[in-house]
């Protein structure tokens, strides 16, 4: 494997090191923390970490790490999932998969191992994926075969933001962000001696294993020791039907009868196989294990922290069924290409990584809290062609915020803070389709929120300035944006928000969209960039009601979208290498969408609830030429009863996706399909949620269904019936 020293400038560290040591090494701020354990809270919403001790928020009472503010209105379609719902829904070991029951949220599901969130029909560059605040510093932004380096199952909390989470998070986050919280870095002394949180699950249809634990042990009164773990393995997915879908079966037995009228006899039967593959997906087997270690500073209201981690997976890349077959002018097959497309190709990649994390209590002046938060990153990525490396990626970063924290008392209420992000980016190898690359950017952003009655007003603003450079080519481009938001809620009845939010936001162009340019094996495309780019901006109105009605909670979210110089990933009908030609464009697009979901009891008699819930999402996109934007999720309905009671819960829901037959030139249209599943949780203990064990059975009726936001789509269904079974244990 070739690798390269990283080339993260001392500066850059440096940077880092005043953010964390100026707080710490500050007498008087470390006064102000030792004072502040004999004084009172300080009016911020205090978050218990423990998971059994967390509950579920509904719309109207939605805690996202937006600090200062009570609401975070101006990203009205927020939703937050905790562990027992993490527990639920775990179909697969990324991140992707696990979301697409919320409302607006799908899956580019392009193989088991590799699967990122799709958030209103935004994907990639523009859906930001973190960890406690800070990017994953991974490569899964710059393809859909790269995987996240987020194991679900060692997490406590995701908040997903959909909207221009922009603006608190940066322009890689114009679509909206996935926000994993984990406990790496403790904020608070355990109420026992020490906490032990564990999970177990199966399952078949991948024939998946898996476990994860996690140990918080107080030192003293003030400091907290962390470890967690957590390991993966998972076979070929099992199917419903035909692995590809019925155009690409009717070409493949096309092409072999071709080969059959020319006494291609071996050839023939090879497309035949290809065309006939079903009940299972070949080379989708994954693994991955992580580890970290972690300590918290408690020192009254103020913490400090800062964790290790590192993350392992290999995992197959399933290849076009007969991608291997291509004719010369002659007609002839062209030499190698067989063998090309036989090909197993695999991924390895491992990430280390480091965080710090501080929340100094300020007193009760103009500004309560300084939080600090800092991430660095050193991740490398191998291709595999067979046997044989083909294409190594390497990035090193650091990303660094900085929030000054207004007081919660007043009627102003909001932060305002600072952030530099540094990646350095490095390919090589036979595929290395992008170059070397530097990005630098530094932001400053603020978000208000003013008022106490029954209407407040939010306000938010980022500046931004970019610079990315591909030094081996000599192109260096610089951007500036600015992205603002302004919000008008209502609450004049009892339980109930309802406002409207307008917003511009801007984004400036990845290293990806502007330099690649050549052979991708994994995604089986030829990728060209434009140096040329010019920065995306979006125009944004959203107008929401979310709350309760009597004993239920509802939300219920319009939106529109109007993008000048959208950047999309269009195939031309071309080929290069033997491979299909996809280029960066940019063209302005409209989005408009809806989503809206519905929980209400029943019955409620106190020891037993029945309720139901409803989910439903749209998105409709469009170029300014008229024709549609890629891979655009279809309409989408989810309804669901479950019966409660203090030992058991039993679920049924029914999951309906339509047909998505708006689609660009070269993109195939996708069936729509409908998933039946069940479960039933069983809490054990008389009167205590620390143990759950839960059996599911997802996809019942063995249906093939396919994501229209995938790119292996044509070629890798969903996973068929498969049942599961895990245990959740937190003391």
């Amino acid at each position: 494997m070739t690798t390269r020293k990283t080339r993260l400038a001392p500066s850059h560290f440096a940077l880092a090191a005043v953010l964390a040591i100026s707080i710490t090494s500050s007498p008087a701020l470390a006064d102000e923390a030792a004072e502040a354990q004999d004084q009172p809270a300080s009016g911020e919403p205090q978050v218990d970490d423990d998971v059994h001790n967390r509950q579920g928020e509904g719309p109207g009472n939605i805690i996202v790490s937006a600090s200062g503010l009570r609401e975070l209105d101006v990203l009205a379609g927020t939703t937050v999932l905790e562990a027992r719902d993490i527990q639920r829904d775990m179909v697969a070991g990324q991140i992707g998969d696990l979301l697409t029951k919320i409302p607006g949220v799908s899956s580019t599901s392009f193989a088991p191992g590799a699967s990122r969130p799709v958030l209103r029909g935004q994907q990639g560059e523009r859906v930001r994926v973190l960890i406690d605040g800070v990017g994953t510093a991974d490569v899964s932004n710059t393809s859909v075969d790269h995987a996240t380096t987020i194991d679900p199952i060692t997490v406590e909390r995701i908040e997903v933001l959909r909207g221009p989470a922009v603006l608190l998070y940066g322009s890689q986050a114009i679509g909206g962000a996935v926000n994993v919280i984990d406990k790496r870095i403790p904020t608070r002394m355990p109420d026992e001696a020490f906490h032990l949180d564990a999970f177990g699950g199966v399952d078949s249809a991948t024939n998946m294993r898996t476990g994860a634990a996690s140990l918080d042990v107080g030192v003293g009164s003030n400091l907290v020791l962390h470890v967690d773990g957590s390991w993966r393995e998972s076979g070929d997915i099992d199917i419903g039907g035909f692995q590809v879908a019925d155009a690409l079966r009717a070409d493949l037995l096309a092409d072999a009868a071709e080969e059959e009228e020319e006494g291609e006899f071996e050839e023939a039967e090879e497309l035949r196989e290809a065309a006939n593959q079903r009940g299972t997906v070949p080379n989708t087997g994954a693994e991955s294990w992580t580890v970290n270690a972690g300590f918290g500073l408690i020192l009254g209201e103020s913490t400090f922290g800062a964790s290790l981690g590192y993350y392992d997976s290999s995992y197959g890349v399933p290849t076009r069924p007969g991608a291997g077959h291509h004719h010369g002018e002659e007609g002839e097959e062209e030499e190698g290409a067989e063998e090309e497309g036989e090909e197993i190709i695999t991924i390895g990649l491992e990430q280390f990584r480091a965080d710090f994390k501080g929340d100094v209590y300020l007193g009760e002046g103009a500004f309560e809290r300084l939080k600090l938060r800092v991430g660095y990153s050193d991740y490398t990525h191998t291709e595999f062609e067979g046997a044989e490396v083909g294409t190594v990626f390497d990035s090193a970063s650091i990303e660094a915020r900085a929030e000054l924290v207004q007081s919660t008392q007043g009627a102003l209420r909001g932060s305002i803070g600072l952030q530099y992000t540094h990646r350095d980016f490095f390919a090589e190898g036979a595929e290395a389709y992008v170059p070397p690359n530097l990005t630098e950017q530094l932001a400053v952003f603020t978000l208000q929120e003013f008022g106490t009655g029954p209407i407040q007003i939010e306000a938010a603003a980022r500046a931004e300035f970019t610079n990315v450079e591909a030094q081996t080519i000599g192109i260096e481009r610089d951007y500036d944006t600015f992205s603002g938001a302004l919000g008008l809620v209502y609450e004049g009845f009892e339980g109930i928000r309802i406002g409207i939010n307008g917003s511009r936001a801007e984004r400036a162009p990845s290293a990806e969209e502007l330099f690649s340019n050549g052979p991708h094996i994994a995604t089986q495309a030829f990728e060209i960039g434009d140096a040329d780019l010019d920065t995306e901006t979006a125009w944004g109105l959203e107008a929401y009601a979310r709350g309760s009605i009597g004993a239920g909670t509802f939300s219920l979210t319009g939106f529109r979208q109007w993008f000048g110089n959208y950047i999309f990933l269009n195939e031309t009908g071309e080929e290069e290498d033997e491979l299909p030609v996809f280029q960066y464009l940019q063209q302005d697009a409209d989005f408009v969408g809806i989503e809206a979901d519905l929980s209400y009891p029943i019955i409620d008699t106190g020891a037993f609830r029945l309720l139901t819930d409803l989910r439903a999402s749209y998105v409709e996109a469009e170029l300014a030429d008229g024709t549609a934007v890629p891979r655009i999720p279809p309409l989408s309905l989810l309804g669901a009863l479950e019966a409660q009671t203090d030992a058991f819960d039993l679920r049924g829901e029914v999951q309906w996706f339509d047909d998505q037959d708006r689609v660009t030139a070269f993109e195939t249209a996708t069936d729509g399909f409908t998933l039946v599943n069940a479960l039933v949780a069983w809490r054990p203990l008389a009167n205590n949620q620390n143990v759950t064990v839960q059996i599911a059975a997802d996809n019942i009726f063995d249906v093939n269904g396919r994501r229209h936001a995938s790119f292996t789509k044509d070629f890798v269904p969903l996973v068929g019936r498969n049942f599961r079974a895990s245990v959740r244990m937190s003391f």
